[in-house]
């Protein structure tokens, strides 16, 4: 059985439609924190148990019979992610899961600006540690993201953000398809393994981009570091993005998402 937890988030749910096309339902399980969120499912003959990272003894349950584990990634800023993920694997490895994957991102290590990508970094050594095989999918940053970074773009005909990088925007859409090909498939990659668009933009592509879409100019402009972090929390947040991508930790890009899903991955839409 494969078992997929946060299946009525819009990653893993996506991922769950993808597999359905791919293998019977009743080989598929989902975990889940409400039940009634996954009826759809269950109505489909997928095995629906809940099961969350505050309650390890319901997770373990809801892992029970599973061949592989696909794990979601905490999106709880104020939580200790590593500390809830750390739960998630030992559930799994209770459960006799011969794999366990988990929704990484791309470039995750210790040392990177971006909060999230050392949690990241951290839950692939509990990974590494586990003694199970694993498979970790750094996805690139979700394409969709930019709708609400870049703000009214369309009307004011600017794009204002502090100084950033490359960032190899990829669509969610795509990398949930390919997480349900290597569960669906014996093909396997042990480690960490990086998902992304095949072309990696900054902020001026994006201008470009967007003055051809709207057929009259946008333009970038480049916000301080300190003007940008007085807007608030969220923006104080999203600085450390900005921050990471100029020291090129988002540029990279891989032809593993291409050769996954057969055909090549959307980037940014605007």
């Amino acid at each position: 059985m494969i078992v997929i937890m946060g299946a009525t988030g819009a990653l893993n749910g996506a991922t769950v439609e993808h597999l359905l096309k791919r293998v019977p339902a009743e080989r598929i399980g989902v975990s889940v924190r409400d039940a009634e969120k996954a009826r759809h499912f269950a109505e489909r003959g997928v095995r629906v148990r809940e099961g969350a990272y505050a309650d390890p003894a319901a997770l373990r349950k809801s892992f029970e019979g599973a061949e592989k584990v696909l794990l979601v990634s905490s999106n709880d800023p104020r939580a200790d992610g590593a500390g809830l993920h750390r739960v998630g694997v030992e559930a799994a490895v209770a459960a006799g899961a011969q794999r366990i994957l988990y929704t990484s991102h791309q470039n995750s290590r210790p040392d990177t600006p971006f909060p999230p990508g050392a949690d990241h970094a951290a839950t692939e050594r509990i990974l590494a540690e586990s003694g199970v095989a694993w498979t970790a999918l750094r996805n690139g940053f979700y394409a969709h993201s930019l709708g609400w970074l870049l703000g009214p773009w369309r009307e004011s005909g600017l794009i204002e953000a502090p100084a950033d990088g490359p960032v190899s925007w990829t669509d969610r859409a795509d990398l949930a398809e390919a997480a349900a090909v290597l569960l669906a498939e014996d093909r396997a990659f042990d480690g960490p393994v990086t998902l992304t668009a095949r072309r990696a933009v900054t902020l001026d592509d994006v201008a470009e981009t967007a003055s051809r879409v709207i057929g009259r100019e946008v333009k970038r402009v480049v916000v301080d570091d300190e003007e940008w972090a007085a807007r608030g929390p969220e923006a104080r947040m999203t600085l450390t993005l900005f921050q990471a991508a100029r020291e090129g930790h988002f540029a990279e890009t891989s032809p593993v998402l291409a050769e996954l899903l057969g055909r090549e991955p959307r980037g940014i839409t605007l």
